[in-house]
Order: C-alpha cells, then sequence, then structure tokens
C-alpha cells in the first residue's frame, strides 16, 4: 500500500485521486531507498511505473524541506531523452501534486524557448528537460545548475542510443557534487553501466525484471513478407475491428509520412510523429490518440519511449528496428498498468538478421503467422543483413501466445 511508505499526505491524496493503491514493484523498492536520500540506481522495462517511483518521493522531499527559489536555479532536475517523454514526466509531477504547491518548467526543442526562458528567471522546484534545449539555455546563461539538490536520469539507456552520453555528462559536470541522483534505465549496455559507475555514489540497486526480456503480457507475432507487400498487409490487418488503438513504428521519418498516406488512402486515419514534426503538431496527434479521436499512431524509433497510452491494443513493428533493444521499448508501448496487449512484427528478406538479433536478446522465437495473402516463405539461402546467414533445417519454435495452428476471429483468420 502506498500508505504503507511514509509519503506525506498531500501526495497520499493525489494517489487517491488517481485510484492508485498499491505501488508496482519498481515504485515499492525505489520510494523507501530515494527518501532516505541514497542515490539509486533502477533498471526495470518501460510501463512498469518508473516515473512515479521517483516522483513521488521528489514530491514528497519539497513538501517535507520547503526553500525559497534563487533566480534560474531549479531544485530538481530530470533528464529525458525525448520531448514525448519529458511532457509525460511533467505531466505525472503535475498528476502526482495537484495538492502540493510547487513551481515546475519543461525545457523541451521544436518551440521558441522565450516562454521556457521567462519561467525559469523566478527559479523553478522542479524543471523537466531535455538534454539539447537544457545545454543551450545553460549556455546562454537562463539556467544555473550549483544548486540542484536532486538529478534524475531518466531512460539513460535511450540517452545513449541518440547520442545525448556527451551533453549528459557535460550537464552533471556543472551540477553539484553534494547531491542525490536518480539513474533509470531498461537496460545496461556498457557506456551506460559506465556512466552509472561514474555519477552515483554508493548507489542502491533496483532490478525488477533481468535487462532486456520483454513485458510477459505481450502475445508477440511474426510475419514473414517482402517488402513491397508490406503496405498492403497492414491495410488488411488492420481490418480487424480489435485493433483499435494501434502504434506502428517504422525506421525512418520518410517511411513513417508513407504509411500515413497509405493508409489514408485506404480509408484508415492515421497521424506521425517524428522529428521532422513541430513540437505542437506532435502533441496534437499524441493527444488525439490519447482521447480515441485517432485509431492508428505511425512513429519513428524517437517517440518509442516517450507514448504513454492506456490501452494501445497492438503495437506494429513495419520495419525491424536496428538495434534490438528499441524492439522492447517499441513493444512495450501496449500492455501498460497491467493490461494485456499483442506485438506484430514485419520481417522482410533484408531483415532476417535484425530479427535474429532481436530473438536473441529476448531470448524468444516469435510466433510465426503464415495464414495472410501477402506473408511469405523466406528461402534458406536468402541474403541477410551484416553476413548472417539463416540457419538451415531448424524448425520455427513458437513464441508466447500459444500454437499458430489456433485460429480466431472471423473467416479463419488469426486474429492479429
Amino acid at each position: 500500500m502506498f500508505s504503507d511508505l511514509g509519503l506525506a499526505e498531500p501526495v497520499l491524496q493525489a494517489l487517491k485521486d488517481e485510484d492508485y493503491v498499491s505501488p508496482t514493484p519498481i515504485q515499492a523498492q525505489s520510494i523507501p531507498v530515494t527518501m532516505e536520500g541514497r542515490d539509486l540506481l533502477g533498471i526495470a522495462q518501460t510501463g512498469t511505473g518508473k516515473t512515479a517511483a521517483f516522483a513521488l518521493p521528489i514530491l514528497n522531499h519539497l513538501i517535507n524541506n520547503p526553500k525559497a527559489l534563487t533566480p534560474k536555479a531549479a531544485r530538481i532536475l530530470v533528464l529525458a531523452p525525448t520531448r514525448e517523454l519529458a511532457v509525460q514526466i511533467a505531466d505525472g509531477f503535475k498528476a502526482y501534486g495537484r495538492h502540493v504547491k510547487f513551481r515546475g518548467a519543461l525545457l523541451l526543442g521544436g518551440v521558441g524557448q522565450g516562454p521556457q526562458v521567462s519561467k525559469l528567471a523566478g527559479g523553478v522546484d522542479v524543471l523537466v528537460a531535455t538534454p539539447g534545449r537544457l545545454l543551450d539555455l545553460f549556455g546562454q546563461g537562463h539556467l544555473r545548475l550549483a544548486q540542484t539538490e536532486i538529478v534524475v536520469l531518466d531512460e539513460a539507456d535511450r540517452m545513449l542510443d541518440m547520442g545525448f552520453i556527451v551533453p549528459v555528462r557535460k550537464i552533471v559536470a556543472a551540477l553539484p557534487k553534494n547531491r542525490q541522483t536518480l539513474f533509470f534505465s531498461a537496460t545496461m549496455p556498457p557506456e551506460v553501466e559506465k556512466l552509472a559507475r561514474d555519477i552515483l555514489h554508493n548507489p542502491a540497486k533496483v532490478e525488477v525484471t533481468p535487462p532486456a526480456t520483454t513485458v510477459e503480457r505481450i502475445d508477440q507475432k511474426l510475419f514473414y513478407v517482402e517488402q513491397p507487400h508490406k503496405p498492403a498487409l497492414l491495410t488488411e490487418i488492420l481490418q480487424d475491428p480489435s485493433m483499435n488503438r494501434v502504434i506502428v513504428f517504422t525506421r525512418t521519418k520518410h517511411g513513417a509520412n508513407k504509411v500515413v498516406e497509405t493508409l489514408e488512402k485506404a480509408g484508415i486515419e492515421a497521424s506521425a510523429i517524428h522529428g521532422n514534426k513541430s513540437q505542437n503538431a506532435r502533441q496534437a496527434a499524441l493527444n488525439g490518440f490519447k482521447a480515441g479521436k485517432l485509431r492508428v499512431l505511425v512513429a519513428t524509433d524517437i517517440a518509442s519511449r516517450g507514448i504513454d497510452v492506456d490501452n494501445v491494443t497492438h503495437v506494429v513493428n513495419y520495419e525491424l528496428p536496428d538495434v534490438a533493444d528499441t524492439y522492447v521499448h517499441r513493444i512495450g508501448r501496449t500492455a501498460r498498468a497491467g493490461a494485456t496487449g499483442i506485438a506484430l512484427s514485419f520481417c522482410a528478406v533484408d531483415e532476417r538478421a535484425l530479427l535474429k538479433d532481436i530473438e536473441k536478446l529476448t531470448r524468444l522465437s516469435l510466433d510465426l503467422i503464415h495464414d495472410h495473402r501477402y506473408v511469405s516463405d523466406v528461402p534458406a539461402n536468402a541474403p541477410v543483413r551484416n553476413d548472417q546467414r539463416p540457419q538451415r533445417g531448424k524448425p520455427q519454435q513458437r513464441g508466447r501466445g500459444g500454437s499458430s495452428d489456433r485460429r480466431q476471429g472471423h473467416g479463419g483468420r488469426r486474429a492479429a
């Protein structure tokens, strides 16, 4: 129970307003440690409740340690790799802190800096920021970090993927040595592990799931399909009415736009979010998706960890990601908050090496679907990326979710 964790009454009231009663494992283990003032290394998959795991004890800290704000300074700094995730975190602080008097600010690119500079002028309690915009304003003298008490690095492995490790190190170097640092990551590649060692002091380690394992509640399925047939296959499977809130992932911005065009020609309303879209356009698309006005959201990997929407029924990997870890984060957009979900992956011949990397990382062979007219059998001698050859004669292993012979839905087709 949250009431057993020693949180202040205003925080407990906000949790009651949200109908939250029991903490998730990452919250139950992280909150007491954070309230003791210790550094924390938290390893947990996306969708496990990490935002509340650090936001609740931080709000508790602000209640128990009131201070006058210093111009251009931030008492708490939360770094996030993407604009979408930064917005999600800021929204979390607003929800959990609705009965707490605190001043917050959000710094992100893609919008004018004027209002952000104005917000910083009087100082803030909680600053949520992406590294690029934060360094810009810090370099211009609009922000001081010497008095920051707590810093949170969220999705540290995504920081690495997006090339933010050097900017993060610059930001950390500007922070006081006498601070509390909370470090969260879904996976721990060597460079992220080194960063954690360098910036954490005698941290408590909380690991609620093994690194890089996929969420148990996600039914993961695979289509072998040639690249030219992917648009038709996607259009066909979206005829299934059970696919009522779907995120489709592509590797490129151009690819995302093409998928939206294909779907709209088929009468399926869709919108894309990627780096070339303005922040306002991205947020408008995300808001429409959250509100149920938009059935299909097409996204590049810049958004794979920044979309926190309940009741996403399906994730479609229209193109397999170049980095296997990204697969875990993509499919984690479904099966959130205790729900179940389905992840569908399209694999062309030249993506076989990427599939092999994913199955090696997740220790799971995806459940093959072969009963749609656009799917194909991949020849044993088909070329693959990185000179990795498919194993010949090895029977297809089945993933979670049962035998591939099981049929669901109308017309004898497996429900997607």
